[in-house]
């Protein structure tokens, strides 16, 4: 796995989010103009009124969970690119590590 393979991953889940975002508010916006709806009607309105906000939920929550798997898959892959390139390149991650070491012992010794 390489970083092309995280990066090119990185604008589905950024679609997801997007298209999540904006059914999360459509579905707020419907269940404000169904409540509104609902205060002036009858038993049988109200029963109708609730299955369409109901079925909004459900397809929220379908999406919502789609995009958990999603992120889900792009942090485990993350991972997996993490550990394979820890293990191809150990020398580089230790001198990195050190290197950040020093960085931050300069910085703290400043203050």
């Amino acid at each position: 796995m390489t970083m092309n393979d995280l990066t090119h991953g990185h604008g589905n889940v950024e679609q997801l989010k997007d298209k999540l975002v904006k059914d999360l508010k459509s579905v707020g916006a419907d269940a404000d103009g169904l409540l509104k709806e609902v205060a002036s009607s009858t038993a049988e309105e109200f029963a109708a009124a609730r299955t369409r906000i109901e079925a909004k939920l459900g397809e929220a929550k379908s999406r919502l969970d789609t995009s958990r798997h999603a992120v889900a898959e792009k942090a485990r892959r993350s991972a997996d690119a993490t550990h394979e390139y820890v293990v191809e390149n150990p020398w580089k991650v230790l001198g990195l590590a050190a290197a950040a070491g020093v960085i931050v012992g300069i910085l703290m010794s400043r203050r």
